[in-house]
């Protein structure tokens, strides 16, 4: 017998809002995870993004603070996630949840102005959605106030550990009470995430969920062996062809994610960026514009696309290889959502990128097909695009080796009223001239 919603004993908002939402059965994660946080339980879960691990701590949590007392003006919940993107996703998902209940949720994330962060949790909050370098911030200043949370969730554990931020986690959680609910997520369990889930949770329940299909079974992915010095027309002549509809590009660093777009710019595509330097805003345009068939194609680090939940993207193009090969599985996991088939395509050259393609066959116990490379589209990459310059070269100055002069002309009796002038500035005569009158010695002689 199927298990439904209305089965884990969740409030009638609750169902009513998963009823408009066309939800009626829950995700094997949701099914195990559910009824033990309703009962108070802390839960230990391995799920990768896809399996619904949002819904299967959102609901539970919505429901025991709908349950429960607001103790003032203090955050009851607070959930911890690796990114900006992510946070907002899970913001979205519990204000669509808890659409009918009155219950107050505030994002804590950088990029935005934490004036208005500080401002909402001072109107009172029930849960605190954050990012673990704003949330300290807002702790130094004493401007948030942790000791009344009774519930408290990592997601995407793993990845905030990738990013650095395994001592702000063990310090913020050293701030809440001891006396808590602690909902961890994951998607790897390395030997550091076992470690901090085993110093943070009490006698949990363990629940390991896999999706129902695993990337082999619904992604086409194949490999192109190509020089590294050639990527870049390779990655041109591909996006070029009409089937890529809507593609992500992974880039490993943020520097190569701005050339990549810069270079598909200039053969006429439209092209957002995502990476950890832009701003807040420009992120949330860029996601915005592609899910919304305004741009065919997003460039993204692994770090800014955490979270990204968009549907029909036909490609993945991984320009470089992850050092890590679960990062490979999370990024090709863009594709091949609700259901749908999708492809990705690697480019991999013969130096360290072979050495990363053999982890990934590895981990995946698969071994990619090698394709062939695309029919050259017309956009020639040239030396010039392949540079990138953040500036075009016509506002550049050329630069001098050491000890060559400027040959430019240089005036030693700079003036900034008239430059180029010889004569002395107009102010500083005019100081000249009265001082000579104060001290006596009459006008200064003619000129």
């Amino acid at each position: 017998m199927t298990l439904t919603f209305a089965q884990l004993n969740l409030r009638e908002e609750l169902l009513a809002a998963l009823q408009n939402q066309g939800y009626s059965t829950p995700t094997p994660i949701q099914a195990q995870a559910i009824g033990p946080a309703l009962k108070g339980r802390d839960i230990l879960g391995l799920a990768q993004t896809g399996t619904g691990k949002t819904a299967a701590f959102s609901l539970p949590l919505l429901h025991m603070l709908a349950e429960g007392e607001r103790p003032g003006r203090a955050p009851r919940a607070l959930v911890l996630a690796p990114t900006r993107e992510l946070a907002m996703q899970i913001l979205e998902s519990l204000r669509a949840y808890g659409k009918k209940l009155k219950l107050h949720t505030v994002l804590v994330v950088g990029g935005t102005s934490q004036e208005r962060q500080v401002n909402d949790l001072k109107r009172g909050v029930d849960i605190v959605i954050a990012t673990p370098g704003r949330l300290e911030d807002l702790q130094q200043q004493r401007l948030i106030d942790l000791r009344h949370v009774k519930h408290f969730v990592l997601d995407e554990a793993d990845r905030m550990l990738d990013i650095g931020f395994h001592p702000a986690i063990k310090r913020i959680a050293a701030s809440l009470p001891k006396e808590r609910q602690t909902l961890f997520f994951s998607a790897t369990m390395p030997a550091q995430v076992a470690d901090l889930a085993k110093s943070l949770l009490e006698h949990p329940v363990r629940i390991e969920v896999t999706p129902e299909s695993t990337p082999v079974e619904r992604i086409a992915q194949q490999v192109i062996m190509v020089p590294g010095g050639e990527k870049r027309q390779v990655l041109v002549d591909l996006l070029a062809q009409p089937d890529f509809s809507r593609t992500i590009v992974f880039s490993r660093t943020k520097h190569g994610a701005d050339k990549i777009a810069r270079i598909l710019t200039r053969a006429g595509m439209k092209v957002g960026v995502m990476h950890g330097r832009k701003s807040q805003n420009a992120r949330q345009a860029a996601l915005g514009d592609f899910e919304r068939g305004k741009l065919a194609v997003l460039v993204a680090t692994d770090i800014a696309a955490r979270g990204i939940d968009v549907d029909d993207i036909s490609h993945v193009v991984n320009f470089d290889l992850p050092h890590e090969p679960e990062t490979y599985v999370h990024r090709i996991g863009r594709t091949a959502r609700a259901g749908k088939n999708g492809i990705a395509i690697s480019l991999c050259d013969n130096g360290e990128d072979k050495k990363l393609l053999q982890q990934i066959e590895k981990l995946t116990r698969l071994k990619l097909a090698v394709g062939q490379r695309p029919p050259a589209c017309g956009f020639v990459v040239t030396s010039g695009s392949a540079q990138m310059d953040d500036e075009p070269r016509s506002e550049q100055r050329p630069r001098r080796s050491q000890g060559q002069k400027s040959s430019r002309p240089q005036n030693k009796n700079k003036s900034k009223d008239v430059p180029g002038s010889d004569s002395k500035p107009a102010k500083r005569q005019s100081w000249q001239k009265r001082k000579r009158i104060a001290l006596g010695k009459g006008q200064p002689e003619p000129r």
